[in-house]
């Protein structure tokens, strides 16, 4: 059996949906500010210097950890860029 076929069969279970689609959100967000990063050339302690927030600030994002708007915010400011978020079908 293919991983499409059995993601598809388990998306089918409400619980296992919410969980896969929170974590997919999670990783977009966790994904695009590691990208940002490295598209301007900062290490994390560069960034988290411009940011004024301890490098492990970066590491956890980056790693996944919860994060606020606004700290996303700030953090993309620091890298001379904005956020945008939507609400997509």
């Amino acid at each position: 059996m293919k991983i499409n076929d059995i993601l598809v069969r388990e998306l089918k279970d409400p619980k296992f949906a919410e969980a896969y689609h929170a974590d997919k959100e999670k990783s977009a967000s966790t994904l695009a500010l590691y990208h940002a990063r490295e598209e301007v050339g900062l290490t994390q302690a560069d960034l988290a210097e411009r940011a004024n927030v301890p490098q492990s600030t970066i590491a956890r994002i980056e790693r996944g950890d919860n994060v606020t708007v606004d700290k996303l915010a700030e953090i993309a400011h620091a890298m001379g860029r904005a956020i945008k978020i939507e609400f997509i079908k």
